[in-house]
């Protein structure tokens, strides 16, 4: 191979034909500052901001997009380059919303960030400004056009990592938008709602609507008794909400304690519905894999709610496919309330229900008529991650001098296999480990709980053959859901000998879901996956079947002709069903 060399700052460096100024420049260790790159992604070049200098030519140009080329010597901040920046700055700013005080995005947000580090205490220049709109017609994502800076990073996360396209640039000049097709919300495009488009906004033009304010009503409201749910994925990334190092069981109680102080009257934990639902999953897969249930293999995960969606707007034949089981939050929600009198000794009409999700899509899923019970929503909102501790600041909490609480009974238990439930690979996982004891009557051995060929990141799909008593099961792992259409498109044509597949529409699963800390560049993301499995690993049950409450909540409550009224659901197989 040759080595190929360029000069960065008269630092002379080699790289590989095809890389651009910028990975090059990165891999040197330089910093190039960008709003529009994103890793993996074809380059735009749509801001600016990463422009070099060809000190040979003195042009500027724009590293994400330009391929190195052999014998080049560039400088990564010259006078010139600086006094652009600072221009391309200036120039969104003078159209962009001053309001940098109440923004969401405040603190996390580039251009805020790139303002300061150039020294831009104010704005030179002043014109007419863009439509000052905001779309919150989606039950998911809100969209504030005055904010969009046009980098056109929704746009390629949508169509290159999730596959789905809903959103593109509109018109030309200084009217350019970013909209979904011909129509004018979100809401009646396919946008599938995973708010990954809300993960990598520089800035604050997109956000997940708030139900923040419906939940302090319900707390301040005394005709009702508030219930709080947690996921497992935003236990996992509790501690990094925290100042200092904290475990995630300490963080998680800790929260639980926050919330019985702003007036939350029962916390209670969704690993303890993952486990009801590994429970009713495993039973369906082993029912259609012995042909006693009539519907089609592979079977699908139907947790995931931005997959669901997915299905239903594209693929509308194909969801038979699908797990007719609910997810965890939403059996949590029919159970909590089904059993309130009996169990809580609350009236269901009393229960307000309120789950924290790592997911935006969770907030469309909540409203789905398919999805209720006796007249009621299962679940009355939901809150993700962020507004979870921006209500707790609200409040003014003040966490050291917070006490751990525990969940509340009985939903406080989980076994390691829901723990898991929040990467990508955990529920394909924690579904083997208890279908195998549906098909043999044995537990399977603690030696060979872990499937370590579905788990992990690296791959996009990932595939492995279990040998349950002599049965061999075919599996699939969905990371990310780019990655499943060609997997349906081998099922359609007869091309795909899979038996099993999880589907996760976010990368790595619901620990990257887009209602996450924004943080969520790929090393912590493996860090977040590594502290999943690790709480498996210490974990007393590991198997979601040997849940002592799930399994008191079944021989007291949960029989056949409820488990099918309240646990399992429908879907749409209109064409765009959403």
């Amino acid at each position: 191979m040759i080595n190929l060399k360029i000069k960065i700052n008269n630092k002379e460096v080699t790289f590989k034909a095809g890389e651009t100024l910028f990975q090059v420049a990165k891999k040197a260790g330089y910093f190039i500052p960008t709003m529009c790159h994103m890793e993996g992604c074809k380059p735009t070049g749509a801001c600016r901001v990463c422009i070099v200098e060809d000190a040979k030519s003195h042009r500027l140009i724009a590293s994400c997009s330009f391929p190195a080329e052999d014998g080049m010597e560039i400088l990564t901040d010259s006078p010139a380059i600086r006094t652009s920046r600072k221009t391309i700055i200036e120039l969104m700013l003078a159209n962009h919303p001053q309001d940098c005080l109440t923004c969401d995005k405040s603190g996390n947000c580039t251009l805020q960030s790139l303002a300061k580090q150039y020294g831009i205490s104010k704005v030179s220049y002043k014109g007419e400004m863009k439509l000052d709109r905001i779309d919150k017609a989606s039950f998911s994502v809100e969209r504030d056009f005055a904010k969009c800076v046009l980098c056109g990073k929704c746009v390629t996360v949508c169509a290159e990592k999730q596959g789905v396209s809903a959103i593109d640039f509109a018109y030309r000049g200084f009217n350019t938008q970013i909209k979904p097709g011909n129509r004018c919300s979100l809401a009646e495009g396919n946008c599938v709602g995973c708010g990954q488009c809300i993960m990598v906004c520089p800035v604050g033009a997109l956000k997940e609507i708030s139900h923040k304010e419906r939940v302090w009503d319900a707390i301040n409201n005394k005709k009702k008794r508030v219930v709080v749910q947690i996921a497992p994925a935003c236990q996992i990334t509790f501690p990094e909400f925290f100042k200092k190092n904290i475990s995630v069981d300490e963080a998680t109680k800790k929260v639980v304690g926050a919330l019985k102080r702003i007036g939350v009257d029962i916390v209670i934990d969704t690993n303890t519905a993952a486990d009801i639902t590994i429970v009713e999953e495993a039973k369906e897969f082993v029912e259609r894999l012995t042909k006693k249930n009539p519907k089609p293999l592979p079977m699908f995960t139907s947790c995931c709610p931005g997959w669901i969606n997915f299905i239903e707007a594209f693929y509308p034949n194909m969801t038979d496919h699908l797990s007719s089981c609910k997810s965890p939050h939403m059996m949590e929600g029919a159970l909590v309330k089904r059993l309130s009198k009996e169990v809580l000794n609350i009236e269901p009409k009393d229960v307000y229900m309120v789950s924290i999700m790592p997911c935006t899509a969770k907030k469309y899923e909540c409203n789905r008529p398919e999805l209720e019970n006796d007249g009621m929503k299962n679940v009355d909102s939901v809150l993700t991650t962020r507004e979870l501790f921006v209500m707790l600041n609200e409040f003014g909490i003040q966490f050291e001098q917070v006490e751990g609480v525990e969940f509340d009974v009985p939903f406080s238990k989980a076994t390691g296999a829901a723990r898991i439930f929040g990467a990508s690979g955990g529920v394909m996982e924690a579904a083997l480990r208890t279908a195998y004891f549906y098909v043999t009557g044995q537990e399977l051995p603690e030696s060979a709980v872990n499937f370590e060929d579905v788990r992990g990141i690296s791959s996009n799909v990932k595939r492995a053959t279990v040998d349950v008593a002599g049965t061999k099961v075919n599996v699939g792992v969905v990371n990310g859901l780019g990655n499943v259409v060609e997997v349906i498109e081998d099922i359609i044509n007869g091309k795909n000998d899979l038996h099993f597949i999880e589907v996760m529409t976010c990368q790595s699963g619901c620990i990257g879901g887009g209602g996450q800390p924004f943080e969520t560049d790929i090393e912590l993301l493996k860090s977040r996956m590594k502290k999943t499995y690790k709480t498996d690993e210490n974990s007393k049950l590991r198997k979601s079947h040997l849940n002592p409450e799930v399994k008191a909540l079944y021989d007291k409550y949960i029989k056949e002709d409820m488990a099918h009224e309240y646990l399992h659901t429908t879907y749409k197989k209109d064409k765009g069903g959403k």
